[in-house]
């Protein structure tokens, strides 16, 4: 072959010729790679300008207008529920702690749960009440602006962190690719120009309409690196050979779990009481199930955080809800993730990743060791085994990576420059702001968030790390204050409000970042991060909810309540099921809670050895691959049902019967009367 060809090649040449054909294939990878980066930026760019010239008005700017149609919004918001930590951060995971964290694979469909909890309905409010921001719609529903500032609080603390994480790793990913040439506070800065400037000119329009290349840059990313990985690994049959040598010793970050298993591949039990209270190193692993189903409340905090209202009131109709939940998301993402991002990661250890593990079990040396927490860079060492023989490919996959990376910043980047401009200096500042106004404080608000996010990851990495750990826990306690308006009208602006401050204070204090903070006034946390296996966004939520539920019922007002019943009712007449299919409600009950259980719960454990122990090896493995792996692809499968039957049977993401009729003439301006008008 042409790579053995090179490779003898390179054994009959001088030291110095073999410098220089290795600086020659450098220049060539790295010429390629700043092609496809231009090119990418000049999509972007081209976006940029055609949006700003169509935002005429600020709900053009802000919601594109309510008009993306089904493709756009289908591929943007697959884009941005799924960023740069699918591309590089969870593979690396996967390596690290094995099947056990592959589990966190089914965020493919607990991220687009939460859009089949609430995005069809607040769809429905913002058409009909002309809402632009979340905050908005809560502080009008629940009359009160606490709300609103919570919201916003969210926001921030959401898109600054997240936006810093993704714009770090772009750096670092040059870094990499280019040899050190570019290093990493030089490639972010650089990198992050073009998003501010397209983000910031043409608003949710340019962002959407760059989301769409940007997912499927993404996903063919990933299923190319998957290929490479199964290239290496040399197929199917021989990683599972891998796996099944690996399988009969303790090797690995975590050893053996508490039946003796090795804890790449069977999950450690259903909860540690011990870890996080004085113990921090749980046995057998961190991946218990109640930390696998606590850590997939977090990431249904992508869709339920404040920016993805605004996605859902931008869209024309709700058709576009069900494809992408389904098809785009649950499916083709969940696809991916459970066969190429798994080859990824845990192929890694049986390249030369993993030393140890490569004594009893590697199939060769082309990686580096990644073990002392190194697993950041494993990607782009995958990437770069192909620098010698098509460094045109490095080239695009790299782009891929980019494009991954800047997909969720660019559109928290938007939405959070929006409701700075609507929740507080057109609420508080000028009421009366113009469409130019508003639009220039938009785009100064943009400008304020990635200046913020540059400046946190330039200076301050450590506490970057600190708020990025926050980011999606805090977006998911959002739930109490969507599920009232848009299902439980018994919940109070009480309730939810103080029930929400009680939820991010949980997650804070359950957190690296609590234990600093309390360090830094001389209290000493008697826990440390996430007690018990249960991850910072399952405290958040019961604190949250015990303060929601005995608050509500502390503060019941009938005319309060009458108020909120005006929605609720606005929505049992536009999206109730039909009579024949309101038999069908339990069922959905019983099918969700169940997968819930046995798919991302305490039920995981089942798993583990249910189609062969993990030390049987091929011939004792039902499907031929470890029980837990096989466990993982079956209730992928059942999920993906799962989430048909809610999107389309029961017609949760479905258009509603009746055509509903916006009670703004000006959408956008007129918040805040429409509530009287009902």
């Amino acid at each position: 072959t042409d790579a053995q060809f090179q490779k003898g090649l390179a054994h009959c040449l001088t030291g110095r010729q073999r410098k220089e054909l290795a600086g020659r294939r450098m220049e060539a990878k790295i010429v390629w790679l700043f092609v496809f980066v231009a090119l990418y930026w000049a999509y972007c760019i081209f976006w940029g300008v055609r949006s700003a010239m169509a935002a005429k008005t600020a709900s053009d700017y802000f919601l594109a207008g309510r008009k993306l149609s089904i493709w756009v919004f289908v591929l943007a918001a697959t884009a941005t529920s799924f960023s740069g930590w699918t591309f590089m951060g969870h593979p690396g995971l996967i390596y690290r702690d094995g099947f056990q964290y592959a589990y966190a694979s089914f965020y493919a469909i607990t991220i687009p749960f939460t859009g089949v909890m609430f995005l069809k309905r607040q769809w429905m409010l913002g058409k009909r009440f002309g809402y632009v921001t979340p905050g908005e719609m809560l502080a009008d529903y629940f009359q009160g602006d606490m709300i609103r500032i919570l919201v916003v609080f969210v926001a921030l603390l959401f898109s600054i962190p997240y936006l810093g994480v993704q714009l770090g790793a772009s750096g670092a990913l040059f870094n990499v690719l280019t040899d050190d040439m570019v290093t990493r506070e030089w490639g972010m800065w650089i990198l992050s120009l073009v998003v501010l400037i397209y983000v910031a000119s043409g608003g949710l329009r340019a962002v959407a309409y760059v989301d769409t290349l940007q997912c499927i840059l993404l996903a063919f990313g990933i299923i190319a690196i998957g290929c490479i990985a199964y290239s290496q690994l040399g197929g199917w049959n021989s990683f599972n050979d891998a796996m099944a040598a690996l399988g009969k010793t303790d090797l690995g970050k975590w050893g053996a779990t508490a039946d003796g298993h090795n804890a790449y591949l069977a999950i450690p039990g259903v909860i540690q009481f011990t870890a996080g209270l004085g113990v921090e190193t749980p046995v057998g692993g961190l991946w218990t199930g109640i930390m696998v189903l606590t850590y997939m409340f977090a990431l249904m905090g992508i869709q339920s955080a404040p920016a993805f209202s605004m996605w859902s009131f931008s869209n024309t109709d709700p058709k576009p809800f069900a494809p992408q939940q389904v098809w785009a998301s649950s499916f083709a993402i969940g696809l991916i993730l459970f066969f190429f991002t798994a080859a990824q990661g845990m192929g890694a250890h049986f390249l030369g990743a993993t030393p140890a593990v490569g004594d009893v079990a590697g199939i060769s040396n082309v990686m580096p060791d990644l073990t002392a927490n190194k697993q950041a860079g494993l990607i782009p060492h995958y990437i770069n085994l192909l620098g010698e023989t098509a460094p045109w490919f490095v080239g695009l996959l790299a782009v891929c990576a980019l494009a991954a990376m800047q997909s969720t910043g660019a559109a928290y980047m938007s939405t959070a420059g929006g409701m700075l401009t609507r929740d507080l200096y057109k609420r508080y500042l000028n009421p009366t702001a113009s469409h130019t106004t508003q639009k220039l404080f938009g785009r100064l608000g943009v400008a304020f968030i990635v200046l913020s996010a540059l400046l946190v990851a330039t200076y301050s990495q450590d506490a970057l790390v600190l708020l990025g750990g926050l980011a999606v826990a805090f977006g998911f306690q959002m739930w109490p204050s969507l599920a009232a308006i848009c299902w439980v009208p018994w919940i109070t602006r009480e309730g939810a409000s103080w029930g929400l401050l009680a939820g991010l204070l949980a997650v804070i204090f359950t957190e690296t970042l609590g234990r600093t903070i309390a360090g830094a006034v001389g209290i000493d946390l008697p826990w440390g991060r996430w007690p018990w296996t249960i991850h910072s966004a399952g405290w958040g939520i019961i604190f949250n909810l015990a303060v929601c539920i005995s608050v509500s019922a502390m503060t019941q007002n009938d005319a309060q309540r009458a108020h909120r019943m005006k929605y609720h009712e606005f929505l049992r007449e536009h999206a109730s099921l039909s009579p024949q299919k309101k038999g069908l409600v339990p069922v959905a009950w019983i099918v969700t809670l169940a997968w819930l259980f046995f798919a991302i719960g305490p039920g995981a454990v089942i798993g583990n050895t249910i189609f062969g122990a993990p030390n049987e090896g091929p011939d004792g493995w039902t499907f031929g691959i470890p029980s837990i792996w096989a466990w993982q692809i079956i209730f992928w499968i059942l999920g993906v049902a799962m989430m048909w039957f809610l999107a389309y049977k029961m017609e949760m993401s479905s258009a509603p019967s009746k055509t509903i009729e916006s009670l703004t003439d000006d959408i956008g301006d007129n918040v805040g009367a429409p509530a009287q008008q009902t």
